[in-house]
Formats: structure tokens, C-alpha cells, sequence
């Protein structure tokens, strides 16, 4: 292989075939890479209230967290690689998740547990959301593989809201 051969090749556009139209895949590609900006923002947030929760409910809180961000970040091979099969393009780079992801950080010193808890749930349940939003586009173009694996996803996100409820609680 020649030097401009591999030159001509750098410049040579992905292009995974597919049955889905170009306007298709560019739609379902934006909203899947927006589902992953926020999966990304997500789990580094769930992961800041894991290794830095204290209290007296630290161990049990600490091992759901860790639970849950594992959980997060196992989507984010196949939300991406579903991007690909259809033909699109993803994230490239840490900054392209900040400049898309929905989820806001959360940079403070010290979050007491409960507030940790409560916003995760909120972010979860924002995230359930956004991931309504993307099954609605995925619907739109009859991409069903896509619908099938954010429906699983969004199960996962309604009840990682469940669990972080319900651990927030006060006894009565």
C-alpha cells in the first residue's frame, strides 16, 4: 500500500449499508448519540456519588450506586455500536459528550447521601425520558432492533428511579 493509498483511505466516509433511508439514520444516529452523551454523563455522576457517599448508610448506598453504574455503562457499547450498524457515527470524544449530554454534572464538594439519592433518581428519570424521546424517533422509521433494545434500557431506568426512591425515603 502507497502513502496516497492510505491517505485516500482516511479520507473515505464510513458507510455501513443499510435498508434505512439517509434521512433515517442521520435521525436515529442523533438521537442515539444523544442517549449516549447522557448514558456517559450519567454513569460518571453515579460513579462521583459512589466513591464519595458517607453516612450510616454508606455501605448499602455505595454497593447500589456501584451496582448502577455498572448497569449505565454496559448500554454504552450498544448504544453506540447500533449506531454504527445502521450506518451512522457516535461520539468521538469527551468533549462532544459535554457539548450534547441532557444529564447535568454535579461538581460540588460535599452532596449529603440524600440529595445524592434524590438527584439520581431525578437524572433517571430524565433519562427515561430522553430515551422515550429516541424509541418515538427510532418508531418514526420503523427501526424496531433500535425500539427492542431501549425498551430494555428503559426498563433498567425505571427502576434504578424505583430503587433510589425508595432508598431516599423517610421511615414513617
Amino acid at each position: 500500500m502507497t502513502t496516497s493509498d492510505a491517505a485516500r483511505l482516511r479520507k473515505t466516509p464510513l458507510r455501513t449499508p443499510s435498508d434505512l433511508g439517509e434521512n433515517a439514520v442521520k435521525d436515529i444516529s442523533a438521537a442515539l448519540t444523544g442517549v449516549l452523551a447522557d448514558a456517559f454523563a450519567l454513569y460518571i455522576k453515579t460513579k462521583n456519588f459512589h466513591w464519595h457517599m458517607s453516612g450510616p448508610h454508606f455501605r448499602d448506598y455505595h454497593l447500589m450506586l456501584d451496582e448502577q453504574g455498572e448497569q449505565i455503562f454496559a448500554i454504552t457499547d450498544d448504544v453506540a455500536e447500533r449506531c454504527r450498524k445502521i450506518g451512522g457515527t457516535t461520539l468521538r470524544s469527551i468533549g462532544q459528550i459535554a457539548r450534547e449530554q441532557r444529564i447535568p454534572d454535579n461538581d460540588a464538594d460535599y452532596v449529603t447521601p440524600e440529595d445524592m439519592l434524590a438527584e439520581l433518581a431525578q437524572d433517571n428519570r430524565i433519562f427515561a425520558s430522553l430515551l422515550r424521546a429516541a424509541h418515538a424517533v427510532c418508531e418514526e422509521h420503523n427501526d424496531f432492533a433500535s425500539t427492542s433494545l431501549i425498551e430494555n434500557w428503559l426498563d433498567e431506568a425505571e427502576r434504578r428511579t424505583w430503587f433510589l426512591f425508595e432508598a431516599s425515603r423517610k421511615a414513617v
